[in-house]
């Protein structure tokens, strides 16, 4: 675990409270990359903690939710923290809701009075902070105005950012086990996005990087800039410079030629 506080760029708390959290967490969106690479790869994904941290910590790459927000639990738990997984379902673009075990988010109580916090790491652009999970107000973050609503039915939560709804969380706890059919639906499934295409971003202190094809999407206080990647050896020397990830091969797009 010390290990991974290095990968991170944090020093071990002195006590698991809420400014540690906070700290935590945006330290994680900053160095760990949000990225389905692996599918491409042919790589397994093993939902197992050992494994997980074998990826993150000392392969240094990155992950999707199922991935990071395991891997970020079982460093919390480590420093003190108590951990709930809680599965969610995303909401799509025409606002239907996705799969069971669509998404893993973190339920994280800290040894202090600020109470129960909704931690993800594993959302791509999502809250640079943990939420209040049990604040039903707006909640400022610098990636908006986020709430968290009590759903219409089953006594679920519904997370809005900026007034739309992001995911539904289920509040009962789950294990890691749970989400292995979650997981290999989204490597699978035509109808899952991550099969269809390649991501790898993370959150930086000035906005956000993404690498999408032969393209590098920076922002910058709002203003998107795109840079095109000239061949093979540029889109490896991308995925290192920019995501720390040291590749010996580069995924097949499996987007048909001319739209990288």
């Amino acid at each position: 675990m010390d290990d991974y506080l290095r990968r991170i760029g944090a020093d071990r708390p002195a006590r698991p409270d809420a400014a540690a959290l906070r700290d935590l967490q945006l330290r994680h969106l900053q160095a760990v990359p949000f990225e389905n690479l692996s599918i491409h790869l042919g790589e397994d994904i093993v939902l197992e903690e050992k494994a997980l941290l074998a990826k993150i910590v000392e392969a240094r790459r990155g992950g999707f939710c199922y991935e990071l927000n395991g891997a970020f639990a079982a460093l919390l738990r480590d420093l003190g923290f108590t951990v709930s997984l809680l599965q969610g379902r995303v909401f799509g673009g025409d606002g239907r809701l996705g799969i069971p075990y669509d998404h893993l988010a973190l339920l994280v109580e800290a040894a202090d009075d600020t109470g129960r916090w909704l931690a993800d790491v594993g959302f791509g652009d999502h809250a640079h902070h943990p939420l209040l999970f049990d604040e039903r107000g707006d909640q400022s973050d610098p990636a908006g105005t986020f709430r968290i609503v009590e759903a219409a039915e089953h006594g679920d939560l519904d997370v809005h950012r900026d007034g739309k709804p992001q995911f539904r969380l289920e509040t009962r706890p789950h294990s890691l086990d749970d989400f292995r059919a979650g997981a290999w639906w989204h490597r699978t499934s035509p109808e899952s996005h991550f099969p269809k295409s390649i991501v790898c971003s993370r959150l930086t202190p000035e906005g956000r990087i993404t690498l999408s094809g032969r393209k590098l999407v920076t922002t910058v206080g709002g203003e998107r800039q795109e840079q095109p990647l000239a061949d093979d050896a540029a889109v490896l020397a991308a995925y290192r410079d920019h995501f720390g990830l040291d590749l010996d091969r580069l995924p097949p797009d499996p987007r048909p030629a001319g739209t990288g």
